[in-house]
């Protein structure tokens, strides 16, 4: 009996919330997009099922799984919404959230700010214990001292508890006694538990990420709790999957008991998008580019692989300076994000001159053209002044525009205020948005050793094919992709992401003292609780494969190398061997090696993956139709090669056949985004609809 036909992708941004509905059996695609609920993001995921239910009959009986990513335990961290917390841990370390590295991220800056710890003092309270570096115990908890600061936050009130104990990750022995504890004399209270949660080294940024996740775990439960009723209700019986940070899908449950691995939930569906596409065409280097309303996100795809690493910041008081948020120790995919969306905001900034961002009018009460109260001109504003939006086609026709409002507040709070043209305002703010994401994409690609002249700009989102011709321009790429359904590329990456879960365990240990049979078995102990987690997808029967790797450095040094191990048994490796990899990746780094110095294992890497369900996408059918066919018409448009509006021909996306060609200035519309292509610049369309533009050489 063949199994139910449909897969629904759900991506909730700051702005939009965007649905894509894929026919396994036929490969057919079904769209829908619709503006973001902040108050209960559900809200906006029950109006698009039943949006799409109405459109595809039998959808309801016959989806099979809803892939969801959401922006919700992010945007609790941000807004200080999550639980009432309590911290217990070692005697001595009650303050290491606010002691944190102790690196000022603004050395000069006598007066810079740090974020606010989650769990206030009060609530930080000691336990006598203390086990040694190596694991052994040096001081036995004393479980009555530990009742009574646990009664103590009980006490307080807490909702939540967050257990962290100094070198714990090498014997957690007294943090499974509090986890014990907690269960008698608090068996309701939500409880997160370091050795569980980052079984690593480096106290402050896994007491940091216990306490995050302990911060929005009772919020993060009841959320999915009401979205899995609202599926539910609706009649859909499918399975309810959650993207992981790290480019991974997971099941509710494990994402409800480790909800600081979702905190990036959205974001990096695009890149595994991108991902998929770049093996698909054998693209060595793509820069994957993702720009919603809110926010862009891009990252850099080499060889069909994104990079994943270990930490990333949240809540900086500072938003783009790296050590002024919350540090999380979780793998993420390697995104660069800087606050440039179509609802970023265009003001005189203090010193006069015109800025854009990062400030968002967000889905209320976006911009101008909107309609929906907003007063402040913001980048889509001066994309629809610049002719480059139809106001009658926005979302395909469902949210028509109001130009004459956009163009009122632009001339009143930028091109009087800056006593510049009108044409000349509206050019400025989307030429300085390309060239801020245009400097921030440069030093990223530099950062992972790549070269924006050779890289194939991908854009995805609803503002991001509006603006990748003009950034590919800044960077010098040489060429410029464009996917279907580009508008909703995050909620299409579901399906390309795998069921998979990264496990971490810290083991310092020199290469020279290793016992490799012991580390063996930490690799085992990993893989068997990564079977463990994707059995809960509802998978028991599929194979498990599991990809290990090793954190190597220096002995004293600060910062480790990622060394992937494809043996699928440590004990057959030499030491020589181990030696010379991480002397290769090292030099391939950073330029040199140094090996009479010796090295050390630092942290130990599993990730556990099943079989990916692959994207079998539709191809167009045979065509012979004239590309005259596919014109909408000729509007103006702004082309800054001539410093002033030129003809554009509208192109409709869904009536481009395989093969055809045409050549810029041009506008391709679909439904939920805008493509605009500059002078000099030819289109190809292929086989399966994606869009291929040449650029012209930069000199």
């Amino acid at each position: 009996m063949p199994g139910k036909r449909y897969r629904l992708g759900c991506d909730i941004g700051g702005t939009f919330t965007d649905f894509v509905l894929l026919d396994d059996r036929t490969g057919a695609l079904h769209v829908h997009k619709c503006l973001t609920t902040p108050q209960d993001p559900s809200d906006a995921v029950e109006a698009g099922i039943r949006a799409l239910s109405e459109r595809v009959p039998g959808l309801v009986e016959e989806l099979d799984e809803l892939i969801h990513g959401t922006t919700l335990v992010i945007n609790a961290i941000l807004e200080r919404k999550g639980a009432r917390t309590g911290l217990l841990t070692t005697r001595g370390f009650r303050d290491v959230l606010e002691l944190g590295r102790e690196i000022r991220y603004a050395p000069y800056d006598v007066m810079a700010e740090f974020p606010e710890p989650l769990v206030p003092r009060r609530r930080r309270l000691e336990v006598d214990e203390r086990v040694r570096s190596d694991g052994s115990v040096l001081r036995p908890l004393d479980v009555a001292q530990a009742r009574r600061a646990l009664d103590e936050l009980l006490a307080q009130g807490i909702e939540s508890l967050a257990i962290c104990l100094i070198n714990s990750f090498e014997n957690p022995v007294h943090e499974r006694a509090l986890q014990r504890l907690v269960g008698e004399v608090a068996p309701d209270l939500s409880v997160s538990v370091s050795c569980d949660v980052l079984p690593q080294i480096r106290e402050y940024e896994r007491t940091s990420t216990t306490v995050t996740n302990a911060y929005v775990k009772p919020l993060t439960g009841r959320y999915l709790r009401r979205l899995a009723d609202r599926v539910a209700a609706l009649g859909c019986r499918s399975k309810l999957f959650i993207m992981l940070s790290s480019g991974g899908i997971t099941s509710v449950e494990t994402a409800a008991e480790s909800p600081v691995r979702i905190i990036e939930s959205g974001p990096t569906a695009a890149v595994i998008a991108g991902q998929y596409w770049g093996r698909r065409f054998g693209v060595p280097e793509m820069f994957c580019f993702d720009m919603g309303g809110t926010t862009a996100k891009s990252c850099l795809i080499q060889n069909g692989r994104a990079g994943v690493v270990p930490t990333f910041e949240v809540g900086r008081v500072q938003r783009f300076q790296r050590g002024s948020g919350l540090s999380i120790q979780v793998p993420v995919v390697d995104l660069m994000e800087i606050g440039a969306g179509g609802g970023s905001i265009a003001r005189i900034s203090r010193l006069g001159t015109l800025q854009v961002g990062p400030e968002s009018s967000g889905a209320l009460p976006g911009p101008i053209c909107y309609g929906r109260g907003g007063v402040e001109p913001c980048v889509t504003d001066a994309d629809l002044l610049l002719g480059y939006l139809d106001e009658r086609y926005f979302l395909g026709g469902t949210m028509p525009l109001d130009r004459e409002a956009a163009r009122r507040g632009v001339e009143d709070r930028i091109a009087k205020p800056l006593g510049v043209t009108f044409l000349q305002a509206i050019w400025g703010i989307h030429d300085l948005i390309n060239e801020t994401m245009a400097a921030a994409a440069k030093t990223h690609i530099a950062e992972k050793g790549g070269n924006p002249r050779l890289v194939t700009v991908v854009a995805f989102g609803g503002a991001g094919p509006v603006h990748a011709y003009g950034l590919a321009r800044k960077l010098g790429a040489p060429r410029l992709l464009v996917p279907p359904n580009a508008g909703v590329g995050s909620a299409l990456g579901f399906f390309t992401a795998p069921r998979a879960f990264d496990l971490v365990r810290s083991h310092k240990v020199s290469l020279e003292a290793a016992d490799f049979a012991e580390l063996e078995g930490m690799f085992r102990e990993l893989e068997r609780a990564g079977a463990r987690t994707l059995a809960q997808s509802g998978a028991a029967d599929e194979p498990v494969t599991f990809e290990r790797s090793i954190d190597v450095r220096f002995v004293g040094q600060g910062a480790e190398t990622t060394l992937p191990v494809p043996e699928p048994d440590f004990t057959r490796l030499d030491r020589a061997a181990v030696r010379r990899r991480f002397d290769e990746e090292y030099t391939r780094l950073y330029g040199r090696t140094y090996p009479e110095a010796a090295v050390e294992f630092i942290h130990f890497r599993v990730r556990a993956r099943l079989p990916e369900r692959l994207l079998e996408m539709q191809r167009l059918p045979a065509d012979s139709r004239p590309l005259e066919q596919a014109v909408k018409g000729v509007r103006p448009a702004y082309a800054p090669g001539r410093r002033d509006f030129a003809p554009h021909t509208v192109y409709d996306r869904y009536r481009l056949g395989a093969g055809a060609t045409f050549d810029g200035p041009a506008i391709v519309e679909e439904r939920e985004s805008t493509l605009v292509v500059g002078e000099g610049a030819r289109v190809r369309v292929d086989e399966f609809g994606f869009l291929w533009i040449d650029l012209p050489e930069v000199p």
